[in-house]
């Protein structure tokens, strides 16, 4: 009788963790730390967000076109408050070098031009030799990320440019040459205004992806740099095979609104917009870094359909 009792108080205790599990909420302390790294011609800036807990799970970020190390702040405080290590990658060539400095007549004009395939190449290095670096501090004596991180579950993230950088590590194929640029060290990946390819079809693309992937766009998330329409942006979900992909289409967001900057212009972003990209994407992130099955439990359930605008579009497969 003592055991079966003991039994029950268990169970009912795991269904409460379950029905508590909140990926809206964030209470830990997190600290930040500004470094560098060469590589042959390059240097990498990185701000790193450091959360108590130690070793953690590892999210690298990668800025959209024109952006810096600074760029997705909210994002990266957000998580490391919730236990992951976050590091914010800055590419040169690609970064805000495109627009300091220049009229602001000539800024676009500018920003095309720095969206070409040398910068994206450029990029397709900069990760893994961030990934190798932070191996080499993990286990280096005095060094600030000495055991910090746990290199067994990592993350990948990116808005705009960055979603395509994303995309290209966590296995999109290029034509004959394939997935060339994938990283067998990630485990997960979030694009946040996904895009399609730019030759090619996108079932072919993305079709091989077997990550865990979600997609985060909206409604109005067109490019000003390049064609990329908000229903262009919705090809890359259908082309990823079936398993743990995840797609969210916010109502009336803009490019912008994922990111924590706003374009000269841009209309005032909703407040809601941030609060569900946090909490899906800290959800998505606690189910296949942390490998918590209370995560995965309310990412495939019904509560993300509680948490959205009446317009918005959340789906699975």
């Amino acid at each position: 009788m003592k055991a079966m009792v003991l039994l029950l108080v268990l169970s009912v205790f795991a269904a409460g963790k379950e029905i508590s599990y909140d990926p809206a909420s964030k209470d830990g302390e997190f600290e930040t730390e500004l470094t560098e790294f060469r590589y042959t011609d390059r240097e990498v800036p990185l701000k790193v967000y450091l959360p108590e807990k130690k070793p953690a799970p590892v999210i690298l970020l990668s800025h959209g076109l024109g952006g810096s190390r600074e760029v997705g702040t909210y994002l990266g405080e957000y998580w490391a408050a919730r236990g992951y290590v976050v590091v914010a990658m800055q590419h040169a060539g690609s970064d805000e070098s495109v627009w300091k400095d220049v009229p602001r007549a000539r800024r676009l004009a500018a920003a095309k031009e720095a969206a070409n395939g040398e910068t994206f190449l450029d990029r397709m290095r900069d990760v893994p030799a961030t990934l190798d670096q932070l191996e080499k501090w993990n286990a280096q004596k005095g060094h600030f990320l000495k055991g910090r991180m746990d290199l067994e579950h990592i993350g990948m993230a990116g808005h705009s440019y960055g979603a395509v950088t994303t995309q290209a590590v966590c296995g999109q194929v290029f034509g004959i040459a394939g997935a060339k640029f994938a990283d067998s060290r990630i485990d997960a990946g979030l694009a946040l205004s996904p895009s399609p390819p730019n030759f090619g079809d996108a079932a072919k693309a993305f079709g091989q992806i077997t990550l865990p992937m979600m997609l985060m766009t909206g409604t109005e998330d067109r490019s000003v740099v390049g064609r990329t329409t908000p229903e262009s942006r919705r090809e890359v979900y259908p082309a990823l095979p079936d398993g743990s992909k995840y797609e969210l289409v916010l109502k009336d967001a803009e490019h912008m609104a994922f990111s924590d900057r706003t374009l000269r212009g841009a209309e005032q972003r909703n407040p809601e917009h941030h609060k569900v990209i946090l909490a899906l994407s800290t959800a998505f992130w606690d189910a296949y870094l942390k490998e918590d099955p209370a995560a995965r439990k309310w990412l495939d359930g019904k509560t993300p359909s509680s948490i959205l605008a009446e317009d918005d579009i959340w789906q699975r497969k």
